[in-house]
Parts: structure tokens; sequence; C-alpha cells
């Protein structure tokens, strides 16, 4: 048996960066659901050609290119240093090592939709990974704890992540050559098609036990160099992308509101990242960037795809939005994570500062 989940408390976590944050967690675990946003290296292990396990990915990251696809820290780590945990690390990596502060089962190139993501090998979509979870839920986890009374309890304090959905869009929707989601939907029906499919999996997670959720809206997809940079108007932002997964977002909010009032004894925080990011983009000099338009790595093509390996990439990262044609960089992620911890603008209708007090 391994120590309480009592004992773990009391021990001073020591993050990946060598900085003591706190002596006590301010949750028991972080479980971290979604795409390439948050993969932290379970894409690593998968036959797909959606990996970021090679440098300059990690070119800031203690411990190199792990699978994150960005320089240093995605969002979910730096939500586990702010409460004080260490990095949830792959599922696909560590599913039999006793790990109970948390696990990643985000994958890059997945979305919400199981279609999604197949022409790049295999990934895994949201269905894969809640029913990995409920798999852990079920016959891992349980015996590293004395009862189920004192399981019951780390689940309802622990913390799910989820920032999923963009691929449903980028590598979804808006590929109407190879999918005919496009033909079959129009933009507010698959939205209302996807955000019912969310739902499905949250609940499903609450059935096994989960009570505090975190889920973030889908970002500016219009801004991102692999889009902007196709669109024909030169500007920073292809609008009609953005209107597209704002259908998406609007409905997210009444959707979450209704499960906390439906579910008893959980909460759905809603992460309010498209506003934001889509502000830094605009708006880079607000947030101490200066480059909100274009890859800090060297990138295959005109500068819209990932990163080509080994190559040195540009010296100001931290004054950069995109890491590559995709990806925020750390500087960008930490901004993200702490707004959503501390303010209730970003996060709402309570801050995850808040949510780990209830």
């Amino acid at each position: 048996m391994v120590p309480t989940l009592l004992a773990l408390l009391l021990v001073t976590i020591r993050l990946q960066t060598g900085v003591v944050v706190c002596s006590l967690p301010l949750a028991p675990a972080l479980y971290v659901f979604g795409d390439s946003l948050l993969d932290s290296g379970n894409n690593n292990l998968l036959p797909t050609l959606a990996k970021a396990d090679y440098p300059p990915y990690g070119d800031d990251f203690g411990r190199g290119a792990t699978g994150r696809f960005t320089n240093g820290r995605t969002v979910a780590d730096f939500l586990a240093e702010f409460l004080g945990l260490p990095y949830p690390p792959p599922y696909l990596s560590f599913r039999t090592s006793g790990v109970i502060t948390g696990l990643n089962f985000a994958s890059g190139a997945c979305g919400i939709l199981p279609e999604t993501g197949n022409l790049m090998g295999k990934c895994l979509n949201l269905d894969d990974q809640v029913r990995l979870f409920e798999s852990a839920a079920l016959n891992d986890l349980p015996r590293l704890f004395n009862s189920s009374g004192e399981f019951s309890g780390y689940l309802a304090k622990s913390i799910f992540t989820f920032a999923i959905g963009s691929n449903d869009y980028l590598g979804n929707y808006l590929n109407p050559v190879i999918y005919s989601t496009s033909k079959a939907y129009g933009p507010q029906p698959f939205a209302e098609l996807l955000v019912a499919s969310l739902s499905r999996q949250l609940e499903r997670l609450y059935n096994v036990g989960a009570r505090k959720f975190v889920v973030f809206e889908i970002g500016p997809v219009g801004c991102i160099p692999t889009i902007a940079k196709q669109s024909n108007h030169g500007g920073a932002c292809d609008g009609g992308s953005n209107l597209l997964v704002s259908y998406f977002n609007q409905m997210l909010q009444p959707m979450l509101q209704n499960m906390t009032s439906s579910l008893a004894g959980s909460m759905f925080v809603l992460s309010r990242v498209n506003g934001l990011g889509y502000d830094a983009i605009i708006n880079p000099s607000k947030y101490g960037l200066t480059d909100s338009r274009n890859p800090c790595c060297k990138t295959w093509g005109d500068g819209t795809l990932p990163c080509v390996p080994l190559l040195t990439p540009c010296r100001n990262v931290d004054e950069h939005f995109f890491w590559d044609g995709y990806h925020p960089t750390d500087a960008v992620s930490t901004i993200i994570a702490s707004r959503c911890f501390n303010d209730t603008k970003v996060c709402s209708p309570i801050s995850i500062q808040d949510l780990v007090q209830i």
C-alpha cells in the first residue's frame, strides 16, 4: 500500500522547475483531457504523424522534447504548478505506476468527434480519453486508497480540465474534401453536435466521481498562422473561422451552467480563453508580446506547419504568441493559466482558486 493521501499531501512538493510552490497542494490531483494544446506525451506512443517529440519542441523545458507541442509548459502544466502538484504525466506512459496526483489523457490531432484526427494516424479522441479514465477509476486507482470513501473524497476534490474541439473545426469541418460534416451540418447544428457530445462525456466522468470541472472555450482558430496565412485578406485573423467556433463557445456556457444545476455537488467552470487569446493577438503589447502572427520556430512550408526538426528557433520566444503554426508559447500559456486561476472574468462563475475551496 502506498502512503495515504493525507501523508502525500503533507509532503512538500518540489516541482520540475526546481521551485517549491507550497507544502500543501490545493487539490489532491489534476486530470487533463484534450488535444495537442495539453498533450504532454501520449502521442509519442501512438502511430501518428502528430508528434512533438523532437527538438526544437521543448527548447525551454527542463526535460527537453517530451511530446509537448510548445517550447516549454502547457496551460495544464502551469495549473499544476499553481495547485502545488507535479505535472500530470501522460497516461500511456504511466498508467501502471500508481500515480495519484493526476494523469494527462490529452492527445494531439484528436477532437470531440471520434473521426477527427484519423488522417494523421491514431490518436485518443475524447471518448477514448474518458474510457481510459473510467477504467483507471474502476480498476487501478481504488487500490491506492484505504477505503472507498477515501477514494470518493479524492475524486470529488480533484480538478478535471478540458481543452478540446479546435481540431473538430480545423481538421474536420474546415476540410470538406475529406470530411462531409460541413455538408451535413450548418455551423450552428455542428456546434450543437459538438456541445452535446462534450456534455455526454462530462457526465460520464461525473458518474464515476468527478465533481470539479474546468472547460476551456475553443480559441480564436482564425488567428493561428495555419489559418490566417492561408486567407487572402492579409489581416491577423480570418473572421469566418472565428465565427464558426463562436457558435460552439456561445452554447458552451449554458450547457455547463445546466450541468452544474442538474448534477448534485458538481461545479463546471467555463474558461473564456477565446476573448483573452484574441485580445493578446490583436493587442500584443498589452501582454508583453511583440509578435502575434508568426511562429517562433522554423516551420515547414509558408510558416503554417509544425517545427522543422533541430533548427534553432527565434531568440525572443517570450515575446511571441505562437511557437509553431498552431500552438502558443510558454509565455502565452502562463498568461492564460494565471488569469483562469485568479480572475473570474476569465474563468467563471468562479476562478480555479475558488473552485478548490468548495
